[in-house]
């Protein structure tokens, strides 16, 4: 592997957790290490590495794609993230208003059911009112 790899296995530690790449890289097969290689590079050693939004920024964005999208199990893994990353619950809900608006309320609502879950696996209170 090369440079953008290394740097993007990095970054994908950093921003998902030594314990969840651990176990993406164990249940890596040889049907799916292309895609994983591609995702490294492409996800996360080109984009999440880049140094013209912040993490916290790439995250937010990345929240309002995936409820816009409707994809939970990347959108719960992305709500996970912001531990890492520093986008607050705060954050997390401005984007999933702005999906709301520009994307629909049920792909929102949806979000919003999958980010409170999430949350409450993490032990983190969204409406602030502490662990």
């Amino acid at each position: 592997m090369g440079e953008r790899y290394d740097q993007g296995m990095t970054t994908r530690r950093t921003v998902l957790g030594e314990a969840h790449v651990e176990r993406a890289e164990a249940a890596k097969t040889d049907f799916d290490a292309p895609f994983q290689a591609l995702i490294t590079e492409a996800a996360w050693g080109h984009l999440w590495s880049g140094d013209t939004l912040t993490k916290r920024e790439r995250s937010i964005v990345t929240v309002a794609l995936l409820a816009a999208l409707g994809r939970s199990d990347e959108l719960a893994l992305h709500i996970r993230a912001t531990a890492n990353t520093g986008a607050s619950p705060e954050d997390v809900r401005e984007a999933l208003m702005h999906a709301a608006i520009y994307a629909g309320v049920p792909a929102a609502n949806h979000a919003f059911k999958i980010a409170k879950a999430t949350y409450a696996e993490m032990g983190i209170d969204p409406s602030g009112g502490g662990d």
